[in-house]
């Protein structure tokens, strides 16, 4: 990512952040800003701060004489660096701890299905042992990017800690929750991941899945821990698989099927259809 351009001097290779000149790297930003604002933004110490965003390859804020708007934007790049794996670019486990509590209020309320995937790199250990954490950390980063193109907007996918991933769907019915699952295992099958010369790796996952109890406050540590049980699962009967506990099967609509699966084919009603329960996806594994 290429900085903004600014008449701010390069603040990369400082070995005392604590020494590095703020006045002279601001000062655009401090020539015309209220006399108030002077004294405030002076007291501050960011140098710490610009150097952590230059040093995470963050387009550094924009000076246009507007001290208070400098300084947010300086603050909300921050926000967003603290919420994000630096590694993968996905949004961290804190981040994500935050989501799990807002989907289990909005589940608790209004009894929308939401389901959370638990994903972990199947032999990983052995990626680092033979081929270095450089070869780790190339499978992780494309095992991210591919989850990444697998979901909706308004779903969430962090990386947990490690090789373990974690995603959040929204207003997923019962019914398509181990079929969406099933197509993220197969994105992640298909990648061929160089990480040396000459050497392709084929990456597979195991993912396990619960729901949230819908018409009851839960925790986001229940919730987890039930989606963990079978990721266990799909793990021990053999991993590169899907297992998804028994969610009973409601209504939905052709558009919500859509966000999941794509477009509407020709023909497909736009009305509510009803499900039934004999394509429920509870306790599967692919083979």
């Amino acid at each position: 990512m290429h900085h903004h351009t600014t008449p701010y001097p390069s603040i990369s290779g400082k070995t005392n952040l604590l020494d590095f000149n703020f006045h002279e790297y601001a000062q655009p930003a401090l020539k015309s800003a209220p006399a108030s604002s002077v004294v405030e933004i002076q007291q501050l110490r960011l140098g710490d701060a610009l150097a952590l965003l230059e040093h995470a390859h963050q387009d550094l804020p924009a000076s246009d004489g507007n001290a208070v708007a400098y300084l947010q934007a300086i603050v909300d790049k921050l926000c967003d660096l603290s919420l994000r794996d630096p590694l993968t670019g996905l949004s961290n486990r804190r981040y994500f701890q935050s989501v799990l509590t807002r989907e289990i209020e909005v589940v608790a309320r209004s009894g929308e299905p939401a389901l959370l995937l638990m994903l972990d790199i199947d032999h990983f250990k052995k990626v680092n042992d033979t081929y270095g954490h450089p070869a780790g950390d190339a499978v992780l980063q494309a095992v991210a990017k591919a989850l990444a193109s697998c979901v909706r907007p308004m779903d969430t996918v962090a990386r947990f800690g490690g090789e373990e991933f974690v995603i959040t769907l929204p207003s997923c019915q019962g019914l398509f929750g181990h079929q969406v699952a099933e197509r993220i295992r197969e994105a992640i099958s298909a990648l061929n991941v160089t990480v040396a010369h000459g050497v392709v790796l084929n990456v597979t996952i195991s993912i396990g899945g619960a729901y949230a109890p819908r018409w009851v406050r839960s925790s986001p540590e229940l919730w987890i821990d039930r989606a963990d049980i079978e990721l266990y699962r799909a793990k021990s009967e053999g991993r590169n698989r899907v297992c998804i506990e028994m969610q009973p099967i409601l209504a939905v609509s052709a558009e919500e099927k859509s966000l999941l699966f794509g477009p509407l084919s020709l023909g497909d009603p736009a009305w509510i259809e009803s499900i039934g329960g004999d394509g429920a996806a509870g306790h599967r594994s692919v083979q």
